[in-house]
């Protein structure tokens, strides 16, 4: 028996059991799984954080394929769950399907900010923004001037984390090399370790010593790649530095894990009907700053990303926004 039935018919059991509407809210991963140590993991550390400070109970699913989706949507609202949250993009089309015949269901969705329906949240981050802090940092830490990015799945929400990372490093030095790499065009792209150790081999190879890896599960393999190589890699999503301790240079924090907690805590009170925004202000993106790499952050550095933290927050200093402008002016 698959997970998906498992879940599923339990719910259903419940359900029938009961005789009752649940009102546990739910959370669907996308592929990569919840134990990916980057997204879906925050996202699982959200719903944790919730179920610690209220003693709540929520439904899961971890995706085992892309038909799952609608299924899995259409079952959990059917269920009562309420609300319902998922993490990531690829959840955009089949939720537009889906959440007209559930007018009384409150969705939260993460990464899009396309859709307009009265009972769908949707949330987005500036990724871009954080993104330009790390790459400050790696260009200020780089020794051969060549630094390294590689994405998940080739998209425009990876170009955009790409965009402000290059940006960041130009900012703090304009001659640096940016070598860029995507691991695929489909969603496996973004739980391939394999291939993610073997890009940051080849960027190493071409001088890289610092590289950001924007790309789910597949980082998994950059950072130890670059660990193993004698490298520095920047991890994202999560904190990832504790993965390998004074080897990861930090962690481009999305905090995916706020998006859900506050979710979960709103319930069906979920404030719908709109796009939230969580930006570098709101602290909604930032970089990770612990014992496991404060010794390879020097105060130098760390003043600089601080004080371009406060330009970018303030206006003074603008991160182009790939997703809303696919022109990036850096390279």
């Amino acid at each position: 028996m698959t997970l998906m039935k498992k879940f599923l018919g339990a719910a259903a059991t419940l359900a029938l059991s009961t005789g009752a509407v649940l009102a546990d809210p739910a959370i669907i991963y996308d592929l990569g799984g919840k134990f990916d140590k980057s997204f879906n993991e925050a996202a699982f550390n959200g719903a944790e954080r919730w179920k610690a400070e209220t003693g709540g109970t929520y439904k899961e699913l971890e995706m085992q394929s892309e038909a799952q989706r609608e299924q899995a949507l259409r079952r959990l609202a059917e269920g009562g769950a309420n609300p319902v949250v998922m993490t990531g993009f690829a959840f955009g089309d089949v939720l537009g399907q889906v959440a007209p015949d559930f007018p009384d269901t409150k969705f939260a969705i993460i990464d899009v900010d396309w859709l307009d329906m009265p009972n769908v949240l949707q949330v987005a981050f500036t990724e871009h923004e954080g993104s330009y802090l790390v790459g400050m940092m790696a260009a200020m830490a780089s020794e051969s001037g060549t630094v390294g990015f590689i994405g998940g799945m080739d998209i425009p929400l990876i170009r955009k984390f790409a965009c402000g990372y290059v940006q960041g490093a130009k900012a703090a030095n304009p001659n640096v090399t940016v070598i860029q790499n995507m691991t695929g065009t489909t969603p496996a792209a973004w739980n391939d370790p394999v291939k993610g150790a073997e890009l940051a081999k080849a960027q190493k190879s071409q001088g890289a010593d610092v590289i950001y890896a924007a790309a789910g599960g597949t980082g998994i393999g950059v950072l130890q790649a670059a660990a193993d190589e004698g490298i520095l890699s920047i991890g994202v999503d999560s904190n990832q530095n504790h993965m390998h301790p004074g080897k990861v240079l930090t962690s481009m924090l999305k905090r995916v894990d706020n998006a859900v907690y506050e979710a979960f805590k709103a319930g069906p009170d979920l404030e719908t009907g709109m796009v939230k925004v969580m930006d570098l202000a709101s602290e909604g993106v930032g970089y990770a700053l612990d014992e496991y790499n404060a010794p390879l952050v020097t105060d130098e550095m760390k003043a600089a990303v601080d004080a371009a933290a406060e330009q970018i927050k303030s206006g003074a200093t603008k991160v182009h926004d790939y997703s809303t402008d696919s022109t990036c002016p850096v390279s």
